[in-house]
């Protein structure tokens, strides 16, 4: 995603609490869902399918959790409940509603400011702070001997031959042709802007940064290979040149208001925090209504409940790196997050809404997720209506079919397609449902 890089925004299961049962006590129940029961039985005989997974109280109550979200949208279907209305696809939607929020927000944040004349792309070519670069790489493998070391000379000088003949207009032909960097290759070699500050290899910076416009280094040899490297004039790059000239400033503007939005709004770390998040992430189902503060900031804080609903929007990854992450890049990672919480509120506060073309999307990719799921389940309000007749029956039917696709899942006969996290977040909102630890550690 461009810009500030809001990662994936997060739906807050607001009211989770307030309509979820509670019934730890009973052993022989494993968990609500939609006025249904999974007995502590039944999740045996579920959990007795699998093949692969291991068996333990965390993945059993995973697969609890799963029948609940099954649960939810099977009976809602069966009862006819809305599914495409507004209210739940801004829900179930809300990491794009709230991403595209933000993006107009924040043309309106940086609108006029980072848009370079001609004269100011001129002079910070000439003043020189940041230059275009295009190379030519012949790789040498590592441990290579003296005679494919003089092998791969002869080459790169053959070629500097060849563009020293033409003045260097041949130079992003021969890149295409004979580089071997695979990054730069299709662009005729061309490395995007650099400043002095930037982390290149020490040889190759100090050539590059001796060159004047237009010229072109003699043979540079590094960790890599050989290179040449050329420093390509204004008029063969102004447009890309001004491009990424304007995308350095966005990135430094954008840096700079996010440090500023942390000092007004005095975002402060709370001490214990990258111990609780790792506790929260060994169980993230379990910490989707734990309040406590992992971050302070004026108006507010960001809270372990919080933390939990954006990792699950996330990458897997995320979840998985806390194992080997220090206190600092935790302590990092829940800084950004809430400051991307803060600039949510600020979009939100701002009135920025979505146009036709926004919410056109969003439904379309709604409506692809439920026609997946009723795919996958073989279960749809058509499949309902020819095959039961009265809702208590449609709900018998639809969990039915529920049970039957998770033993097939359990067991390697099916491809295991989850209801997507945020329409299960609405669902579960509007919803009783529960799961007890009793029943998830007597099954």
């Amino acid at each position: 995603m461009r810009r500030l890089g809001v990662l994936v925004l997060v739906f807050t299961l607001a009211g989770c609490q307030a309509v979820r049962d509670a019934f730890s006590a009973h052993a022989d129940e494993a968990a609500r869902a939609g006025g249904e029961t999974l007995s502590t039985e039944r999740l045996a005989e579920l959990v007795a399918h699998a093949k692969r997974i291991p068996i333990n109280q965390g993945t059993v109550s995973s697969l609890a959790y799963v029948w609940v979200d099954y649960a939810l949208f099977a009976t809602a279907l069966a009862r006819n409940e809305p599914l495409t209305d507004s209210a739940t696809v801004l829900a179930a939607a809300w990491p794009l509603v709230a991403q595209r929020k933000w993006e107009k927000f924040h043309d309106r944040l940086s609108a006029g400011r980072i848009l370079l004349s001609g004269a100011q792309v001129d002079s910070a070519f000439a003043a020189g702070g940041a230059r275009a670069f295009q190379h030519i790489l012949v790789r040498v493998p590592a441990n290579s001997g003296a005679e494919v070391e003089e092998q791969k000379r002869r080459q790169i000088e053959g070629l500097l031959r060849q563009i020293r003949a033409r003045n260097g207009a041949n130079f992003g032909q021969l890149a295409r042709q004979h580089s071997d960097d695979p990054g730069s290759k299709g662009r005729g070699g061309y490395l995007g802007l650099s400043e002095r500050s930037d982390p290149l290899v020490p040889e190759f910076k100090d050539a590059a940064w001796a060159l004047a416009p237009g010229q072109i280094s003699e043979v540079v040899r590094s960790a890599y290979g050989f290179h040449l490297i050329r420093r390509p004039p204004l008029g063969e790059v102004r447009d890309s040149f001004q491009a990424e000239l304007e995308s350095r400033l966005q990135l430094r503007f954008d840096s700079t208001y996010l440090d500023s939005l942390s000092r007004v709004r005095r975002v402060k770390m709370k001490d214990d925090a990258p111990a609780i998040a790792r506790q929260a992430v060994q169980n993230l189902n379990a910490a989707w209504d734990d309040r406590r503060a992992l971050v302070t900031y004026r108006g507010g804080a960001f809270r372990v409940s919080d933390l939990v609903r954006w990792l699950f929007a996330m990458d897997p990854q995320y979840v998985q790196g806390f194992a080997s992450a220090s206190d600092e890049q935790i302590q990092g990672f829940l800084e950004l997050l809430a400051q991307r919480t803060i600039l949510i509120w600020q979009a939100d506060s701002a009135g920025v809404t979505l146009d036709p073309e926004d919410w056109d999307q969003i439904r379309a990719e709604h409506d692809s997720s439920l026609a997946l799921l009723q795919s996958v389940l073989n279960l749809s309000p058509q499949v309902l209506a020819d095959s039961a007749a009265g809702e208590e029956a449609r709900v018998r039917f639809a969990m039915a079919r529920i049970h039957d696709y998770l033993e097939r899942v359990l067991s390697n006969r099916a491809q295991f397609a989850p209801v997507p996290p945020f329409l299960a977040a609405a669902l579960r909102a509007r919803s009783r449902w529960a799961v007890s630890a009793a029943g998830v550690a007597q099954a």
